[in-house]
């Protein structure tokens, strides 16, 4: 009895500074964010009074859902899921296997070639594509021009795309050493045992390793989408610096984000990211609920 007790003791005192990081850094600010979307300020006396701080209910809740640009945020957000988590997901997965496959020459090269980009801060990887895609400075948009090829990248059309682009940079290579890593943990008997009883190597890839590693797919792919959820620096870099169809209330976090520091409405602000942030856990549910049936199926 004396060693469990004391085996609970020394686990309480290992966990004690997790939950205090725990709760300073997550469960006050959200706590304080629900607190602050539930007021709003007002302004007494016809204008000619100062501020105060009201309660307001629901009201800033119904203020974002009911505003077009928030709505419109969450369509151009569900566009930007629907293409950039597939090619993200099957994009670092392709890369892995290749890596992984016995063909492969120069492995530690093309692994660290492919992860510089995530090394390179979001702002800055932001700031080196949107020269990239301004035309009379960008090269490739010059090649592209003599090549008979004319695209705007900051177009309504072109936007989308853009970003995606700068999101896959990014991200690539660091998704694809996570998988890489998880691959160099498979058991090589059972691929050599594939390989004596007549597999080949796509029927190994496909139906041994990806199955053997479905654990880092699913942890990669819920990481993705609440990635996804929280896009802020790309747009931002793109419609501070050019002016593009990108507005300043593109995706919902520039909404807040516009609604907190140009418009000075925090109740507002507030209102939008708890909205965001249950958004993002209901699809983290769905995404481990669904990937947890798929398992069992398995």
């Amino acid at each position: 009895m004396k060693a469990r007790t004391r085996t609970h003791a020394a686990a309480g005192v290992l966990l004690t500074p997790f939950f205090v990081l725990f709760t300073l850094v997550m469960v006050v600010p959200i706590g304080y964010a629900v607190w602050l979307s539930l007021f709003t300020e007002k302004q007494s006396g016809l204008g000619f009074g100062g501020k105060e701080t009201v309660f307001s209910g629901l009201a800033n809740y119904a203020a974002a859902l009911g505003d077009p640009a928030f709505r419109e945020g969450f369509v151009v957000l569900l566009g930007y899921c629907v293409f950039y988590i597939p090619l993200m997901i099957g994009g670092a997965l392709a890369l892995a296997l290749l890596l992984d496959s016995t063909l492969a020459r120069a492995r530690r090269f093309f692994q660290l070639a492919l992860f510089l980009p995530h090394a390179v801060p979001g702002i800055i990887a932001a700031l080196i594509w949107v020269y990239l895609y301004t035309p009379q400075l960008s090269p490739v948009v010059d090649a592209m021009e003599a090549g008979g090829i004319g695209f705007d990248f900051f177009a309504p059309e072109g936007a989308l795309p853009s970003v995606i682009n700068i999101a896959l940079w990014e991200w690539l290579g660091y998704n694809m050493v996570i998988f890489y890593a998880a691959l160099q943990a498979v058991d090589r008997s059972v691929l050599e045992a594939a390989t004596v009883d007549g597999a080949g190597a796509w029927r190994i890839a496909l139906s041994i390793k990806v199955p053997l590693i479905r654990a880092s797919v699913v942890m990669v792919a819920l990481f993705t989408v609440i990635g996804s959820l929280q896009l802020f620096t790309e747009p931002l870099i793109i419609n501070k610096g050019t002016g593009s169809s990108v507005t300043s209330t593109w995706t919902p976090n520039m909404y807040a984000y516009t609604a907190a520091f140009d418009r000075n409405d925090y109740g507002l602000a507030a209102a939008a990211s708890v909205l965001l942030a249950l958004t993002a856990a209901l699809l983290s549910f769905a995404v481990t609920r669904f990937t947890g049936r798929k398992g069992k199926k398995a």
